[in-house]
């Protein structure tokens, strides 16, 4: 039976939130269908991980998504429900947590959005990462989803109008209703607040972070995997703008990575994905991934060519929302081109617009996280024409510069690495 679900509101984060529960052993589940059936779960799942792909919908829409999937899963009985937030903050945080509240007719809910091993703590009520407001930081200049505050309360208030608390760890509660965000600056923060909240507690919101914590208060554990062994050769798929990620690439290429970098027309315009000059370049990546070990596919413009790929969409009349989908639709496409004429890779996905595309083209609607190999740097599976890849998913946000290169290394058999590690080790 389902003890824990997690509502994920994209792809990338439902893995990194799920794989800290798989990582202890527990029986863990990641699926992309927000109206799932909790009575068809299979008896042996501990953990359901429910991508309910909220980040870029309208506030009304992802307030009615979270509310329908708290109401069937209190129904079927499920002990516990977590609302895995962004760790930047972005997304419809507000609208969602109030949905949580509403549904279940608690008067409280817990929000810890710390996840120090990634740098994102909360001080004061303010939101940081790396040191820096979030609002001031990367995140606040995201042309999708800009964080506009650093103040938590800020943010919430904006779709919502249920009361903040500000919490500190190890300091009692007050008993005031509403939101109660828990400042966090390390991971003992995050296990004070784990031992406030006791193992009775039946709703709570976070990131990645706090659900470490989590997995250990409501002692969900099972037959601790082990790290398989990876092999290559490595292809690279990004779909993400973030500048920690196109940093990534960039040292990647300087180390001698093939970059291929997708032009406006074949990114923006599906009919390309059908033509004669996709199968033509498709092939020709293939040939340079098994000859070089390595590839990159970038769905970023090459900084010399300016904003093309914007300039060329405004002349087709796609607008903002519209040309990320397309992209990510077009990678998903790519990769599945890649894998009908044989590529045989451990697939790095940054994004979860990309991870998802490429899962729903290959019809694939169920993972299982295997283990994480850094914070934010999921190890997954899945089978495709009686094929199984493995696949690393990492958020665009998360890593330092030179991961992809330690990713190529431990593919390569160049770290010391040996199967049967536990996977609570990791590449960094």
């Amino acid at each position: 039976m389902v003890k824990l679900l997690i509502i994920a509101d994209d792809f990338t984060g439902a893995l990194d939130t799920g794989v800290k529960f798989a990582a202890r052993g527990a029986k863990t589940r990641v699926v992309m269908d927000p109206a799932f059936d909790f009575n068809q779960a299979d008896d042996q799942i501990q953990v359901l991980v429910m991508d309910a792909e909220t980040r870029h919908l309208e506030p009304t829409a992802a307030y009615s998504i979270v509310y329908q999937a708290v109401t069937r899963a209190l129904a079927a009985g499920v002990h516990c429900i977590y609302k895995k937030t962004d760790s930047a903050l972005r997304g419809n945080i507000g609208a969602e947590l109030t949905a949580m509240l509403n549904a279940s007719n608690e008067d409280r809910l817990p929000f810890i959005p710390a996840f120090p091993k990634a740098g994102r703590i909360t001080r004061n009520g303010i939101h940081l990462v790396d040191g820096v407001p979030v609002a001031e930081s990367v995140f606040g200049r995201d042309p999708f989803e800009p964080v506009r505050h650093s103040q938590v309360a800020d943010i919430l208030k904006e779709q919502s109008s249920v009361p903040c608390v500000y919490r500190i760890p190890g300091k009692p509660d007050k008993d005031l209703p509403g939101i109660q965000v828990f400042d966090a600056a390390s991971d003992e923060d995050l296990l004070k607040i784990g031992h406030q909240l006791g193992n009775g507690l039946r709703l709570c919101a976070g990131c990645a972070g706090f659900a470490a914590v989590l997995a250990e208060l409501l002692s969900l554990t099972g037959c601790v995997p082990q790290v398989p062994p990876l092999h290559g050769p490595l292809f690279i798929a990004c779909g993400s703008v973030n500048p920690v990620t196109r940093q990534q690439l960039d040292t990647a290429e300087r180390a001698g990575f093939p970059r291929f970098q997708l032009l406006p027309e074949q990114k923006l315009s599906p009919p390309w994905l059908k033509s004669d000059a996709c199968r033509a370049e498709v092939k020709r990546w293939l040939e340079v991934v098994n000859r070089e070990g390595c590839c990159i596919l970038d769905s970023n413009d090459p900084k010399e060519s300016g904003d093309a790929a914007r300039k060329f969409a405004i002349q087709q009349g796609i607008n903002l929302q519209q040309m990320r989908v397309i992209i990510s639709n077009a990678l998903g496409q790519l990769i599945k081109q890649l894998l009908d004429f044989g590529l045989q890779a451990t697939i790095t996905c940054t994004g979860g617009d990309t991870l998802l595309a490429l899962m729903r083209s290959v019809e694939v609607t169920e993972l299982a996280p295997v283990c994480e190999l850094s914070p934010g740097v999921v190890l997954t599976r899945f089978t495709y024409q009686s094929k199984t890849y493995d696949i690393i998913s990492k958020s665009g946000g998360f890593g330092e510069p030179d991961l992809l290169c330690k990713l190529f290394k431990l593919v390569s058999g160049e770290t010391a690495k040996k199967e049967g590690v536990l996977c609570s080790q990791n590449i960094t």
